[in-house]
């Protein structure tokens, strides 16, 4: 899992962290232990969409800190976040797979280009729109007579020189 880390996306997603909340990561702290306790996480929400996130647990004990976490992934899908692009509580938490983390940073970032009440920094190319086009039925039958090569074509096209497997050897007298 270790392997599938990128170490230039976790600095994008990091320089992306620092500009949106106005908070530096501590130097020579590693990436996933500044975002382990949530707190960094849900500043970050709160920032892009104001007060979807009541309560961050600062102090007290790693239940706070793994509440935090929890508060973060419900409020990525308030925000709108696809739910499959989420990392679970325990990969963060266990530093099982930071991979996800990145992927999930980068999705946040991707759903700010759908809320135009922000007007901070992206992450990330913007998401596809839907490009949604009307045919008249004359349109829509002219194609139908159109046979289209990407199936291929026939012409000159046989059979000979087609061997299904070895051929049955029969020997008389054994």
């Amino acid at each position: 899992v270790a392997g599938k880390r990128d170490p230039v996306q976790e600095q994008e997603a990091q320089a992306w962290i620092e500009a949106v909340t106005g908070q530096r990561f501590p130097p020579g702290v590693p990436y996933e232990d500044v975002l382990r306790d949530g707190i960094l996480l849900c500043l970050l929400m709160n920032r892009l969409a104001p007060g979807i996130i009541s309560k961050i647990n600062t102090s007290g004990g790693d239940y706070k800190f793994m509440d935090n976490l929890n508060q973060f992934q419900r409020a990525c899908i308030r925000y709108g976040v696809p739910d499959v692009d989420l990392f679970q509580t325990t990969d963060l938490w266990d530093k099982k797979n930071i991979a996800l983390v990145t992927t999930t940073i980068f999705a946040i970032g991707r759903t700010a280009y759908k809320h135009p009440e922000w007007r901070g920094p992206y992450l990330g190319p913007r998401p596809s729109e839907e490009n949604k086009r009307d045919f008249s039925e004359e349109q829509l039958r002219a194609g139908e007579a159109i046979i289209g090569l990407q199936a291929g074509q026939n012409r000159g096209a046989t059979q000979a020189g087609q061997n299904f497997g070895a051929s049955r050897k029969i020997i008389l007298g054994k």
